[in-house]
């Protein structure tokens, strides 16, 4: 075979494994992706392709995956559609039975001509039932035909199918930058309960929160919440030491932890001390697990009892965070490395005897992984039913990170389903001119199909359990990701395309069997279509006051111009607040470490960037003005002195179902929470807010932009005359039958 006519056989089995091997650059320019590079991520999927042999096997194992011979493990459908299978796997006059979630059964045959898609009649019950031909048994999880919506979240709330929604707002949170009184320096559980409640009596009806998924209990260095350990488990530095044993054992434990002295002083910081307010926090929590055990646990009561229902509800995958989290305390407490691909041979495995053996003898160390989960668990299910208590038609709206620290739990936990040694990124920019690589990884496609996209469900399932709904970062990943070879320069990576139309299926079947809205961070560079996508499944997507420049490319859009079908909001974590961008302190922190580009005129970049910033200050209050938001023939405020109260107002007048307002701007702060591109530069993660939650809602500022938020809402309902509701909801006023 010649060099050509294998680089073609390379080629054809990226693209029928999924790979974009051509790709547009931020300048439109035709990029194409190197044969090595394919060669490389091919062979990280499990599809060797090192030479012509190679090549040969993989392309066709991939195409008995792909060729339908055999019944994939699960097939989505929607309600009342006809579901076509492949034709290859299905005879002619075969007799087929579906066993229904509900426990009817449906009997058919199949009539289709030789060679043509054999297809079942529409199912009208939205659920994962089971497909049985012959010896074949698969699942057909049939979805309703969009998401669970703000709209049908104010129904229920409700208890009325027909009434119609206002137009709603939220506020949105950092939860480890939360202050309470015994917080220990981390904002946790407890505190989110108070901000859903307080926010709630003033009239909000959602609150997002930053991710709350589980980090790495003996690496505190590692606490960015996009990098998690698992997408599946939650943080456990976020638990409230007193709020399930009470204030007494929780004095008891500190007591024991000899923590006292220095848990008030991580508490007073005004950024949060990781290293050491992590340990410490920790260290209280066993003590704590230490009274459980030899007390309530020995004695069997009611806490006991419900810690057991906990383990045994979450099983297997629960039992392996756990043991994951006992592992790498003691690999690193042995000197050894925190990466599990660089343990012991025997330990890679969380099946592996040597994994049983270590768990047998650490029995109560695993257990003790077990035990904060519960408690997270218990922290965070407390803090939405305090939201729905309280008057929230959503509650907590939880944010699903794009992957995961490749080592993680997760990981290795599901190391059949997680792509291996890639990292999610993305291609060269023109604000990112080398690419990104994030260090994280995801499912692999090819995984999904053959495993019946169990791991994507559960992650699901986790996500939406203690939240009124999800907020999914960066959406366009179910359409495609850019990954990059462990080891090489994020220019060298490729887009490979997920099965989107799957993902929104089962997306839409859990959000209806959690009745919980999803909301989709769809900011960047959107593919034409996509977002329309978004609305025909019922995810709403996201738009920031920033980034909404009037068509003309002159100014800013009005409120009223807004997508009707999106979630406004002034910032986003990534993105400067009100205050921070009036005066530009985004520019000045980019500049100071080194973000900033020199200019080939040579004047100064940063120079240049806060002239430019001023002319946009004035395009902005002028959009104020013409909303009505700000006073006629007013010259714009200084840079020092932001219109936070206009912005948050303007904001407000947008026609979405839902506006959500970042605390850091509801209480006027400058400094954002992140600054992408950078790791110690800026204090990225560890800012806390200035003011406990209770105080926040004494404040005489906070408490007036809070009411003239409601004011506003109120107004945009009387103004239309009508509601905002999802797109989908106004097309669908019916609810879906659902288990």
């Amino acid at each position: 075979m010649t060099t050509r006519r294998s680089s073609e056989k390379l080629l054809a089995l990226a693209t029928r494994a999924g790979f974009e091997v051509e790709w547009q650059d931020a300048h439109h320019n035709v990029q194409h992706v190197p044969d090595q590079t394919l060669a490389t991520l091919l062979d990280r999927m499990g599809l060797p392709c090192a030479n012509a042999t190679e090549i040969r096997h993989s392309a066709s194992a991939l195409e008995a995956e792909l060729s339908g011979r055999r019944l994939p493990p699960l097939m989505t459908a929607v309600i009342g559609r006809g579901i076509a299978l492949p034709a290859a796997a299905v005879r002619s006059g075969s007799h087929y039975r579906i066993e229904l979630e509900s426990g009817a059964i449906i009997d058919g045959r199949f009539t289709a001509p030789k060679g043509e898609e054999a297809l079942l009649a529409p199912i009208d019950e939205a659920g994962y039932h089971t497909l049985v031909i012959n010896e074949q048994r698969m699942t057909l999880a049939v979805a309703p035909p969009r998401c669970y919506t703000v709209a049908d979240a104010w129904r229920t709330l409700h208890d009325d199918k027909d009434t119609d929604a206002p137009p709603l707002w939220g506020i949105a949170a950092q939860l480890y930058g939360l202050r309470r009184v015994g917080d220990g320096g981390i904002g946790d559980y407890t505190a989110l309960a108070q901000l859903a409640e307080l926010g709630a009596k003033r009239g909000a009806h959602a609150l997002a929160v930053s991710p709350t998924h589980a980090m790495f209990s003996a690496q505190p260095e590692r606490f960015s919440p996009y990098a998690p350990s698992s997408r599946l488990w939650l943080n456990v530095t976020h638990i409230d030491p007193a709020a399930v044993f009470g204030a007494d054992a929780a004095r008891a434990a500190l007591a024991a932890a000899d923590g006292g002295n220095a848990w008030a002083q991580y508490e007073a910081l005004p950024l949060i001390d990781y290293p050491h307010a992590t340990p410490l926090k920790l260290k209280v929590l066993r003590a704590l697990y230490q009274q459980f055990n030899a007390g309530e646990r020995a004695q069997h009561s009611p806490h006991a009892l419900e810690f057991h229902g906990f383990c045994e509800r979450a099983g297997r995958a629960l039992e392996d965070h756990a043991r994951f989290e006992a592992l790498q305390a003691a690999q690193l407490a042995q000197g050894g490395d925190g990466h599990w691909r660089n343990w012991p041979d025997a330990l890679r495995d969380p099946r592996s005897p040597e994994v049983d053996a270590f768990a047998a003898a650490q029995r109560d160390e695993v257990d003790f992984y077990l035990f904060m989960q519960w408690l997270a668990a218990r922290g965070l299910s407390h803090a939405q039913n305090a939201a729905r208590e309280a008057g929230m038609a959503v509650g907590l709206i939880a944010d699903l990170a794009v992957g995961c620290d490749s080592a993680g739990s997760h990981a290795w936990s599901y190391p059949d389903d997680m792509l291996q040694r890639v990292s999610v990124g993305a291609p060269p920019d023109l604000f990112n001119q080398a690419g990104q690589s994030w260090g994280l990884t995801t499912f692999s496609p090819r995984a999904m199909r053959t495993q019946g996209f169990a791991a994507f469900i559960d992650m699901l399932r986790a996500a939406f359990t203690h939240a009124g709904g999800i907020r999914i970062d960066h959406i366009l990943g179910l359409r495609r990701l850019w990954l990059v070879p462990d080891g090489e320069s994020a220019r060298n990576g490729a887009y490979l395309r997920y099965p989107l139309e799957d993902l929104l299926r089962l997306i839409a079947l859990e959000s209806w069997r959690h009745r919980a809205i999803v909301i989709g961070e769809d900011l960047g560079t959107v593919p034409p279509g996509f977002r329309e996508r978004l609305d025909e499944h019922g995810i709403d997507g996201i738009r920031v006051l920033w980034f909404e420049g009037a068509p003309d490319g002159n100014g800013f859009k009005a409120p009223r111009e807004w997508d009707r079908f999106a979630v406004g909001t002034t910032t986003t974590h990534d993105l400067p607040t009100v205050a921070g961008w009036w005066r530009g302190s985004d520019i000045q922190w980019r500049n100071r470490i080194g973000q900033t580009l020199a200019r080939a005129d040579g004047r100064d970049p940063e120079q240049v960037a806060l002239e430019e910033r001023a002319e946009q200050r004035g395009q902005l209050w002028r959009a104020f003005q013409q909303a009505g938001v700000a006073a006629p023939q007013v010259a714009p405020p200084s840079a020092d002195n932001a219109p936070v109260d206009e912005a948050l107002a303007f904001v407000a007048a947008t026609p979405g179902p839902l506006v959500t307002f970042p605390l850091e701007d509801l209480l006027g702060l400058a400094e954002q929470p992140n600054l992408p591109g950078s790791i110690d530069e800026h204090p990225n993660w560890r800012r806390r807010m200035t003011l406990p939650v209770d105080a926040m809602f004494d404040d005489a500022a906070f408490s007036d932009r809070l009411l003239a938020v409601e004011r506003a809402r109120r107004a945009v309902a009387a103004a239309d005359g009508t509601v905002a509701s999802s797109s989908s909801s106004s097309k669908l006023s019916s609810e879906p039958d659902t288990p």
